[in-house]
């Protein structure tokens, strides 16, 4: 066991792992505050969740702003010195909240800690594709999907042992965590920008590398890729919002028991995630096909629960559910990387992560509506409607790929070979 262990280690270089541990010391800090924020809001302030969710959506709204400025910097200044500053900033702004002496001072800091702490995520994720090569990059993002669930595992659990002595233990526990992954990756970790070559030599402007993003909103195939994201995300977030209130309100399901099913997510990504990973990439198989199949299992798990009412049940949606997850989140990420010039990962990981702020500040909202005009059960109906149409344009948008005239519009709207790689059933993309 061990040798295995040590050979899959050696597949990887020494300076994606000291990414990988600084990054756990980092989640570990994050998941300690999180599960707490709304709780530590409405205590110390006396409002209700409405106001608080006013927050959440600000600070989404403020995600799209921070990834477009952190993607931009990154490729313009190098990927390491603009996560440092996200990564600190973001940490010292999260003291703030211990001190602020009310309520509405939490709409301009959660304005700001949207944006500084977002401007983090395109740089990490190009150092990630930088780092490794193309055919091991999902095998990669997928190691830092276990990463986090481990982290979801502990973190909350002592989260709540220092909430019960004080909530300022909490935003000081997650501000030390950052501060120290912030010294040992300035200590230690080296800058992974490619170097540019050829006619790349000349540095762009700061201007310039903000117009770059026209570069990526022209490519067609990958833009069509982050739409049929948005509509995936929309359904996925079901789980971390609605869910709860949901199985709680007309299920009878207390929090502890949609904890377990939490837990039993977190569980199955750490313990199956790189071996499901790997298997896609020794398979060969399409990665829009496996993206496919992946949200048609989400289609699946969540509409189930329109349809079902025993417990047993919830955890076999709950387990296909997080099967298609596996399938989804490490070939998707790495999708978007290869998608991208090396001079421009920064930038289409940017645009990639809009999927998730989207779908962090309109599903709510939108299935708030549903629940509350409507029978409850029609939210899960019109996810098990929305996985399958974006499940079907996945598999639209693998055909188009495939096309040789479709191709040749993919390169030249890319760049050459970029879209066909990402396409190509030899890439494990995401």
């Amino acid at each position: 066991m061990i040798s295995r262990f040590r050979a899959v280690y050696d597949e990887y270089p020494q300076q994606f792992w000291l990414l990988i541990g600084a990054a756990f010391i980092n989640m570990v800090g994050n998941a300690l505050i999180f599960p707490f924020l709304a709780l530590y809001i409405t205590d110390r302030f006396d409002v209700g969740m409405t106001r608080v969710g006013t927050i959440f959506a600000i600070f989404a709204v403020a995600n799209l702003f921070g990834s477009t400025i952190g993607g931009a910097l990154a490729d313009r200044f190098g990927r390491k010195p603009i996560f440092l500053f996200a990564l600190v900033t973001s940490a010292l702004g999260n003291l703030s909240l211990i001190i602020v002496p009310s309520f509405g001072y939490l709409y301009p800091i959660g304005f700001f800690l949207g944006i500084v702490g977002s401007m983090g995520d395109p740089p990490a994720q190009a150092m990630i594709a930088d780092m490794l090569p193309e055919e091991k990059r999902a095998e990669g993002f997928g190691v830092i999907r276990i990463v986090f669930n481990v982290a979801v595992m502990f973190g909350p659990v002592l989260g709540g042992l220092l909430a019960q002595r004080s909530y300022a233990l909490l935003f000081i526990a997650d501000t030390t965590t950052s501060l120290v992954t912030a010294v040992l990756l300035a200590i230690f970790l080296r800058e992974t920008r490619p170097e540019k070559t050829g006619e790349q030599q000349q540095e762009e402007t700061l201007a310039q590398s903000f117009r770059g993003y026209g570069i990526v909103l022209r490519d067609v195939v990958f833009m069509s890729f982050v739409m049929i994201g948005v509509l995936v995300q929309l359904v996925y977030i079901q789980m971390n919002t609605t869910l709860a209130v949901f199985l709680r309100d007309e299920h009878g399901i207390l929090p502890q028991g949609f904890g377990l099913l939490i837990g039993m997510n977190a569980a199955m990504v750490v313990l199956m995630q790189f071996w499901i990973t790997r298997r896609i990439r020794k398979g060969g198989y399409p990665p829009l096909l496996v993206m496919a199949a992946g949200t048609f299992l989400y289609a699946v798990g969540f509409g189930m629960f329109g349809f079902v009412s025993a417990t047993v049940l919830f955890v076999l949606a709950m387990v296909i559910i997080t099967i298609g997850e596996m399938f989804i989140a490490p070939v998707g990420q790495a999708m978007a990387a290869n998608f991208a010039r090396e001079d421009m990962r920064g930038r289409y990981m940017a645009v990639f992560s809009f999927g998730f702020a989207i779908a962090a500040g309109l599903g709510t909202l939108l299935a708030g509506l549903v629940i509350d005009n409507l029978n409850p059960n029609w939210l899960w109906h019109f996810a098990l409607a929305l996985g399958s149409v974006a499940a079907l344009g996945y598999v639209m948008l693998h055909r188009f790929a495939y096309k040789p005239d479709a191709e040749e519009d993919a390169e030249s709207a890319v760049e050459p070979d970029v879209a066909p790689a990402a396409a190509s059933a030899e890439t494990p993309a995401r």
